[in-house]
């Protein structure tokens, strides 16, 4: 469990912080400047609020109505920046033995043995920094965090400085991270797509305080959202199993409570489990059921919610089993078809709207998808 309940006076800005999360990753996702990084500064003892309480599994880091402030060296939190930090002058092995020093405890049964494969960094221990590439730097310091046994890891966007091919070479060992340890990870984000692949819950930070908070699925379907998390990336986050593949048309079917849906190709096994964002800029909707059409997928559904905007814009959410779309149309469509709360809709994906980075594996079997 991650508490956060304080406040912060950062220069000209206010942290007014309040989350209460469950175990797994915790996504915090919002522009630059929102306070982000200032959160988990906090939770890491860099920073010191000015009152409240951080407790992490249930063990108080900061309280100030207790009298609680432990140092950051005594809070067990494994930290990762933008940039690795790794000592330049120490090689891979170097590097992480320091991060296991570091815990002042004796090594577990083969506890480095099992770190260094979980990360695929094997290959790499002789080697110095200098001679890594960005994603294996990045997947060195997380094991130096790792090994220094922290009861909470704190990563502000490891990935923000690499580049495409780097991050997909790094997602894949932080998505093992999450089905495979059992700490808690507070993850600093603006990549939808980071959040799609790894966050269990999605906490929207504005102007310094927690605008909302809750399951991923949850919260991306709000159609009111839409200025946090960002017009061109904002869509429903769908939980999905591979139901099977069509070779002949290299298409893979994935079902869902409320039908399935046909996307260009998948590299995972049947029976795995991938969480799918539908953007809401690739649904389109029709008041009746549409005759001989491209698209692959057209569910019957109804309006959930609709929300006008100013300008030419409005977004309505649609119930299709026990999940809703959303949809970004025009408030001239709106009027025109008649929409309304509560009125049965067939809402239309397009399959080659929905695919890489859109796609993101939920758990460890199977393949991850190329």
């Amino acid at each position: 469990m991650i508490d956060l309940d304080f406040r912060e006076r950062l220069g000209s800005f206010d942290l007014d912080i309040r989350l209460a999360a469950p175990a797994g990753v915790v996504a915090l996702f919002g522009r630059s400047g929102s306070g982000k990084t200032s959160v988990v500064r906090a939770i890491a003892g860099l920073s010191r609020p000015r009152e409240g309480r951080i407790a992490v599994a249930g063990t108080a880091l900061f309280d100030s109505a207790a009298g609680i402030d432990l140092p950051a060296e005594r809070r067990r939190v494994g930290y990762v920046f933008q940039d690795a930090r790794l000592f330049p002058h120490m090689n891979v092995e170097a590097n992480l033995r320091y991060g296991q020093r570091r815990s002042g405890a004796a090594e577990g049964p083969d506890e480095f043995g099992a770190i260094v494969e979980l990360l695929g960094i094997g290959a790499l221990l002789a080697r110095r920094p200098g001679t890594l590439s960005g994603g294996e730097r990045q997947r060195v310091a997380v094991g130096r965090a790792l090994l220094a046994r922290p009861r909470v890891l704190l990563m502000d966007e490891p990935l923000a400085s690499l580049d495409a091919a780097r991050k997909a070479e790094v997602l894949p060992y932080l998505d093992g991270l999450r089905h495979r340890l059992g700490i808690p990870i507070v993850y600093v984000t603006h990549s939808i797509d980071e959040v799609l692949r790894l966050a269990d819950t999605l906490a929207l930070v504005d102007g310094g305080r927690i605008a909302v908070a809750g399951p991923v699925t949850e919260v991306m379907a709000r159609v009111d959202l839409g200025p946090l998390v960002g017009r061109f990336e904002a869509g429903a986050a769908i939980d999905t199993v591979i139901a099977g593949h069509d070779d002949r048309y290299a298409l893979t079917r994935l079902a869902f409570d409320g039908g399935e849906l046909v996307v260009p190709a998948v590299d995972a096994a049947p029976g795995t489990e991938l969480r799918v964002l539908v953007r809401a800029r690739d649904v389109m909707l029709a008041t009746q059921p549409p005759g001989a059409i491209s698209a692959r997928n057209v569910y019957a559904g109804r309006i959930s919610a609709l929300a006008l905007e100013e300008g030419a814009h409005a977004e309505a959410a649609i119930a299709v089993g026990g999940v809703r779309l959303r949809a970004r149309i025009t408030r001239a469509a709106v009027a025109e078809l008649g929409l309304s709360a509560g009125m049965p809709v067939y809402a239309i994906v397009k399959s080659v709207a929905v695919g890489r980075p859109g796609i993101g594996a939920r758990n460890s079997s199977g393949r991850t998808p190329a």
